[in-house]
């Protein structure tokens, strides 16, 4: 199994904290030969719908000196994640948790913030320190 990020138990406590149920960790994907890792996988029970929600969540911690280099890895992994759920777990959807620092410096540039647009990537902007979820980019 890969390595978990930094701040892996932060968003896991996060999540936990805004009532969702942990259900996987990590989440293993098969599609054919292929077996991937994703960070999480977590329901919330809603009771306007019996089956509740799912999601899928790839935990980035944003600490190298490079986060654009870290932004590609980052997205590469969503892209690729992205087509395997669809195949594989349609009813889960994907988001790409990144720490509110990073979100407030590199996510706010006009490139970040067109690439993030055109391949719909969902975000969950989480603080370190306090463990919670600051915002849901849908």
């Amino acid at each position: 199994m890969p390595e978990r990020d930094l701040f892996h138990d932060a968003v896991k406590n996060a999540l936990v904290k805004d009532n969702w149920t942990i259900t996987h960790d990590p989440l293993i994907i098969q599609f054919g030969v292929v077996q991937m890792f994703v960070d999480l996988g977590a329901e919330k029970i809603i009771a306007a719908e019996k089956a509740g929600r799912k999601i899928a969540v790839e935990v980035k911690s944003f600490v190298s000196l490079s986060p654009i280099s870290e932004f590609h890895t980052a997205l590469g992994q969503f892209l690729n994640y992205q087509v395997a759920l669809e195949e594989q777990q349609p009813e889960r959807t994907l988001y790409l948790a990144v720490p509110l620092d990073t979100y407030r410096a590199f996510f706010i540039l006009p490139f970040t913030q067109a690439v993030v647009q055109r391949y719909r990537l969902k975000l969950i902007v989480y603080n370190v320190v306090e463990e919670v979820i600051v915002r849901w980019h849908e």
